[in-house]
Order: C-alpha cells, then sequence, then structure tokens
C-alpha cells in the first residue's frame, strides 16, 4: 500500500528535487509515496485541460480514495489529513493524490474526485506544491506515529 501522487508536468526541478528526495526517503508504509509525471500538453486552454485530465482519468482505476489539490478545494489542518488518510489505509484504501496542470482539470475530472483539497486559496507553482504535497505526507505519517515533528 502507498500513495501515488500523479502530476502534469516534467521531471523535478534541480531546485526542488532535494527536498523532495528528503520527505520521500523518511516516508514509510503505508504514507510512502509513488510519483507518476504526465507531460504537458502542446495546446493551451481549454485543449490542454481536456487532454491532461483525460491522461490522468486513464490512470484512476482501481484507486478508492481520489484527492484533486485544487485552490477552491476544502482546506485541512494537518491533523485532520493525517487522520483522512490513516482512516482510509486502515481499509486498505489505494489512495491517488492529483496536481493538475496549469490550465487545471474538467469537471468530469473534479467530480472523479473522493475530496478535492486546496493548500491555500493562493496558486502556487507546481513545482513548489510538489515539495508541499510530500512534506504534508511526511508531518501526516509522524501525526498518526504520535512523532513530535508537528507542533499544536
Amino acid at each position: 500500500m502507498s500513495v501515488t501522487i500523479i502530476t502534469v508536468g516534467k521531471k523535478h526541478e534541480d531546485w526542488v528535487e532535494p527536498g523532495i528526495q528528503r520527505y520521500q526517503k523518511r516516508l514509510k508504509q503505508p504514507f510512502n509515496a509513488e510519483w507518476v509525471l504526465l507531460a504537458h500538453s502542446s495546446f493551451d486552454d481549454d485543449r490542454a485541460r481536456q487532454e491532461e485530465s483525460g491522461r490522468i482519468l486513464s490512470r484512476l482505476e482501481g484507486f478508492t480514495m481520489i484527492i484533486l489539490l485544487d485552490e477552491r478545494g476544502k482546506q485541512y489542518d494537518s491533523p485532520a489529513f493525517s487522520g483522512l488518510l490513516s482512516d482510509q489505509f486502515a481499509h486498505s484504501a489505494k489512495i491517488a493524490l492529483i496536481i493538475g496542470g496549469a490550465f487545471g482539470v474538467t469537471e468530469e475530472l473534479r467530480q472523479k474526485a473522493t475530496h478535492v483539497w486546496s493548500l491555500s486559496p493562493l496558486v502556487f507553482p507546481h513545482q513548489l506544491v510538489r515539495l508541499m504535497l510530500i512534506e504534508q505526507l511526511y508531518r501526516a505519517q509522524e501525526i498518526s506515529l504520535g512523532k513530535s515533528y508537528h507542533h499544536e
């Protein structure tokens, strides 16, 4: 069991790679993460959104929980996010976390999501979201284990 992070975009950029690896190495089952990087569309606007969302949708078979990151989604604090994941792991859920492309995702993909999660009402660069997401997975793991990484 693990978490699959599906994201549109090229490989992790040099400035973000060490941070992602720092947290990735610390993750243990079931919080460990696998990355699926899908290429950007060569189109713009709606055509890009359609193409990229279609490729994401084609990867979602078998996932029992799909969390779409979107600034218009629900905000969870770190303990609530940890609890959400831990509850799903207790039921052997297969979890996908999705970071869409620059033009967002289609309504079809949004409807397919079990949860739409906002890290913030601000919009962040995709590379930074990757780092923030992997850190939040590590934080969720540490909260679930009762470790002292997270402070209230």
